[in-house]
């Protein structure tokens, strides 16, 4: 925590507009760390591409109990699950049997995450709660999985109201884990930014409301980005009133 604060507060000298954000640890989720998630088949239907998981320790369409008293954009259906193709926009699944019919598999290879995910969009971060495989396309498409990856969760989408004062900052890691002497993820927030080195939910305050920028890289111990698909990952945002 004090790591984080203190560099916000070095990035007043480095960076224009962008002194007030900060970004600080989500604590009081229920961890699930037993949570299961597992594939039970996958198939193409006339309607599109139906995934069907298998889930233990873990139910869906209810509120994450926590223990936190502050706000965080939560959706009214409950937990789900984040599933996620060549690292683009999350869709979320509110049950373990859905067909996925926004995807075009005529463009080769396609990487598919799922994993599970809180009402208020936190993942779960244990071994067991995520899904990830490659579906269609020539060996010589073929990502290598073994690699250290970084996927983008959230921010994600339109804020609005009390959900732009604490903006939930996550992201899946798979095959790597973060550390003050290792690797870590460099957070570019507008102009401010930020070395995580512990892989945890954090949320982000004192952003100005309008579209926002953010970067996010999986670098090594030297701060050099690691070369694995999808490094970096760059998205937008929105806050209105």
């Amino acid at each position: 925590m004090k790591k984080l604060l203190l560099l916000s507060v070095l990035c007043i000298f480095g960076c224009e507009n962008s002194n007030q954000i900060t970004i600080t640890k989500v604590e009081g989720s229920k961890a699930y760390e037993n949570a299961k998630l597992s594939l039970k088949e996958s198939i193409i239907t006339e309607e599109g591409h139906l995934f069907s998981f298998d889930l233990e320790n873990y139910e869906l369409g209810i509120q994450s109990p926590k223990s936190f008293d502050y706000q965080l954009a939560n959706s009214p259906k409950g937990q789900h699950i984040h599933f996620i193709i060549n690292n683009g926009p999350y869709s979320a699944k509110y049950s373990k049997d859905f067909v996925h019919d926004k995807w075009d598999q005529t463009n080769g290879n396609n990487v598919v995450l799922a994993f599970l995910s809180r009402s208020y969009h936190e993942s779960v971060k244990n071994k067991n709660a995520y899904f990830l495989t490659q579906i269609g396309g020539e060996i010589a498409d073929k990502k290598d999985l073994s690699k250290e990856l970084l996927f983008y969760s959230r921010p994600k989408g339109v804020y609005k109201g009390a959900d732009t004062e604490r903006v939930l900052l996550d992201f899946y890691l798979i095959n790597t884990s973060l550390s003050p002497d290792g690797n870590k993820v460099r957070a570019t927030i507008q102009d401010a930014k930020f070395l995580i080195d512990e892989w945890a939910p954090y949320y982000i305050e004192g952003l100005p409301k309008g579209e926002i920028s953010i970067t996010l890289e999986l670098i090594d111990s030297k701060g050099d980005l690691i070369d694995s698909p999808f490094n970096p990952s760059k998205r937008t945002f929105r806050l209105e009133e």
